[in-house]
């Protein structure tokens, strides 16, 4: 059985916690810099977060972030930097609609099919940037912040009366045409006149616990760790690096197709120009909040939900909306300096232990030749 190791625990929450302390603090500078009082800000901020509307709205939004931080979660453990889980996301979400819009078949049928294609189109994305890295050696952070921009062509392209969307005369809005409603996802009651919570919720808490097993308790999941820490010494014990970056990559886009589906079946079901964007680079600061761990994650995402519900107060309040934005901006900063400072308090503590555990032992052989010595005598 494997030891509790407290300080290890310690040293991994001390990291978030202390970038999120730095973060309200310097937030905090900012508004008393602008005439703001800034402690009334955030008792705004809470006061309106924790009632009971805003806690449907920050779980139905934490389920879509949640999902985007594990697709950035996934290159992250293997430090694959994958930009362009944006692209993927939307991507898939808009043939995911084109097909659902055309097939009318049972839900048990229609829901998956409609959930498959989105998880195939955003793999099938990622796969570029991956196939390019491994074969012709581009980086790929260039080549999926460029598939973003491209997979944003397409869509405005695709996205046309005529071709695969159709105007509604009535709005004159351009969508695909509307899923039907065997195609809707259930709803969980939150009671009273509160909009309901998505049901897809429990998928992405299913894609967290599958997410958990596959990189923690499966022989791919060591290969992953191990080529992300050192591809050289991966290759070594025999590991095809190559594949595990392919890999990767498809499980990430596959992942990243998720991403749309809580607003597709549960929200619009349609997709329009104005479908969410963005999401996928709010999954990377969820990601490095939550440590690539999936209740980490899950956290991090409810906060980001939390602080975006709040903006929504304080700008009936006389505050720029925009300094949520600062602080989230704040927290990412801080978390990546956070980590760097535990990361390397911890590996000085785990010098002075080893220091130690040597001291030790050599004292001991020490003690054991000198009593041999004496017995000799």
């Amino acid at each position: 059985m494997k030891k509790f190791d407290k300080e290890r625990v310690l040293l991994a929450v001390a990291a978030p916690l202390l970038a999120l302390v730095a973060a309200f603090l310097l937030t905090a500078l900012v508004l008393a810099a602008t005439g703001k009082a800034p402690f009334n800000a955030f008792g705004i901020m809470f006061d309106h977060g924790i009632k009971a509307d805003s806690q449907v709205y920050i779980l139905n939004k934490a389920t879509t972030y949640y999902l985007a931080g594990l697709a950035v979660a996934v290159g992250f453990r293997m430090n694959l930097f994958n930009i362009g889980v944006d692209g993927q996301y939307r991507l898939g979400a808009f043939f995911a609609a084109v097909v659902g819009g055309a097939l009318e078949l049972p839900g048990l049928v229609q829901i998956p099919l409609i959930i498959l294609v989105a998880m195939l189109v955003g793999a099938m994305w990622a796969s570029i940037a991956g196939l390019l890295k491994v074969y012709r050696g581009v980086s790929e952070v260039i080549s999926t912040i460029m598939l973003n921009s491209l997979s944003s062509i397409l869509i405005s392209y695709l996205l046309v009366d005529g071709r695969l969307a159709v105007l509604d005369k009535d709005t004159n809005i351009v969508a695909t045409e509307p899923l039907p409603s065997s195609s809707h996802f259930f709803t969980i009651p939150a009671g009273g006149d509160l909009d309901p919570i998505w049901g897809f919720i429990v998928v992405a808490a299913l894609a967290g616990a599958g997410f958990w097993f596959l990189l923690g308790r499966t022989r791919f999941g060591f290969d992953l760790r191990a080529v992300g820490r050192s591809e050289s010494a991966a290759q070594a014990s025999g590991v095809d690096v190559k594949r595990m970056v392919l890999t990767s990559m498809l499980l990430s886009g596959a992942m990243a197709g998720l991403i749309g589906m809580p607003t597709l079946l549960n929200d619009t079901h349609q997709f329009t120009s104005d479908f969410p964007a963005g999401i996928g680079f709010t999954g990377i600061a969820i990601a490095l909040l939550g440590r690539n761990n999936p209740v980490g994650i899950a956290l991090a995402a409810l906060l980001w939900g939390f602080l975006e519900r709040g903006a929504n107060r304080l700008e009936f309040e006389g505050y720029d909306k925009e300094i949520v934005g600062v602080m989230q901006g704040v927290i990412v900063l801080c978390v990546v300096i956070a980590y760097e400072l535990v990361r390397r308090y911890g590996l000085k503590r785990q010098q002075q232990r080893v220091g130690a555990e040597l001291a030790a032992q050599a004292r001991k052989s020490d003690k054991g030749d000198k009593d041999k010595k004496e017995v000799a005598v």
